[in-house]
């Protein structure tokens, strides 16, 4: 997520400085090289030894230790980003107004990096005039500001003012700075889950999509700068990234009806829902009693939702759907892929063990209808979802 990314964390004196803990390690376990100062009264919160250890690198504190003078020029140029987490209500004050006493003031003032921070403060402090102003001020400078959550503060009132999660600000700075450009300007739509096609008020013909792996997708369409809208059946999936827009459905009518519209509009679609592909003729308004030990139901065929995109599709269009075949599977794939008029078709198998529906990782092959055949052995479904957008990506461009 964030590989190669040199992120630089200020931590201030408040005690939501043990948040910083676990965003250090977030960030490192994302990829990061991350590089830690701190005000001398943060270290009453938390520790430098606890933070060097997990970073891997020196913490700074003092602009001059062990007659050493710290580099703040050095660190601000350094950083891809810079985080400071928590920032107190003292130092939102002094970096509002260019104070410089302490070795994070330094690094503020001379940083050429981005500049994000994460507020920690009781309410009355959030909410008073002086401390608006000098967010105000703050983002005149064009930092950027963290929401604040609401809760349990260290005063034991409720209200505004808490520091955002840890997982809130990675996930918040990822989207927010770290975005790619392979797809900026690009709309996508993506669909995801299953569909569940109503018998009678209580009961369903659905099957095993948790929705993963179309969130996935979602997910790394976005990070590569695409606009994602995701229409999902039912799934207890969340999406990481506030800025997919997300439709929700239940029957593939629904999902029809939902995409339809959208067909002719998008640059790059991603069909990758399991929807039902037969519904009951008869859908009960009122529960079916047992009356006898069978049940028949009739069921007719569902609309083509993939088909009825290829026989649409443009010029200009890239459209990319999924098979799941059990037997001839690489054939049964390859005729779906032409039947259907589309770029490009995930093969999923039933037959590797760990992927497939409901579990974390999948083992897929992508057949493109220029011939081009792509394996991915299995790996986790965030991975797979990042190479199959890599495949997209390179085949529009090629």
């Amino acid at each position: 997520m964030l590989s190669d990314k040199k992120i630089l964390v200020g931590i201030t004196g408040s005690i939501a400085a043990y948040k910083s803990i676990l965003l250090i390690r977030l960030l490192v376990k994302a990829g990061a090289e991350v590089k830690v100062v701190m005000t001398p009264s943060a270290k009453s919160f938390v520790s430098p030894l606890v933070l060097s250890t997990l970073c891997k690198n020196s913490v700074f504190s003092e602009l001059v230790e062990s007659d050493q003078w710290a580099n703040h020029v050095e660190l601000g140029r350094w950083a891809d980003l810079f985080i400071i987490a928590p920032l107190s209500c003292n130092t939102l004050a002094k970096m509002a107004n260019g104070l410089c006493d302490n070795i994070l003031q330094a690094v503020y003032l001379s940083a050429t990096c981005a500049v994000v921070v994460a507020p920690a403060m009781d309410e009355d402090m959030w909410h008073h005039l002086s401390t608006k102003k000098n967010l105000s001020t703050l983002l005149s400078y064009g930092n950027t500001i963290i929401p604040v959550g609401k809760g349990e503060l260290a005063s034991g009132l409720f209200g505004e003012g808490r520091m955002a999660e840890p997982e809130e600000i990675l996930q918040f700075c990822t989207e927010a700075f770290f975005r790619g450009i392979s797809l900026s300007g690009k709309k996508v739509l993506v669909t995801a889950g299953p569909t569940y096609e109503s018998i009678d008020p209580v009961r369903f013909i659905g099957n095993y999509s948790s929705g993963k792996m179309g969130f996935a997708i979602a997910e790394s369409l976005y990070m590569a700068g695409a606009e994602v809208l995701l229409i999902t059946g039912p799934s207890q999936e969340q999406l990481l990234y506030k800025g997919i827009k997300i439709l929700r459905v239940i029957s593939a009518d629904e999902m029809y009806e939902s995409a339809a519209p959208l067909m002719g509009q998008v640059d790059i679609a991603v069909y990758c829902a399991a929807v039902a592909d037969f519904t009951p003729s008869i859908k009960h308004t009122e529960k079916i009693k047992k009356h006898s030990d069978h049940l028949l139901l009739e069921l007719q065929p569902t609309i083509d939702i993939l088909a009825m995109a290829g026989a649409q599709k443009k010029t200009n269009q890239y459209i990319l759907g999924f098979a799941l075949e059990t037997e001839n599977e690489k054939e049964n794939a390859l005729a779906k892929l032409k039947r259907k008029n589309i770029d490009a078709i995930v093969l999923n198998s039933l037959r590797t063990v760990g992927a497939g529906f409901g579990v974390d990782t999948n083992d897929v092959t992508i057949l493109s209808a220029n011939g081009v055949e792509k394996n991915i052995a299995l790996q986790s479904k965030k991975s797979v979802a990042a190479a199959i957008v890599s495949f997209i990506i390179d085949e529009l461009y090629a």
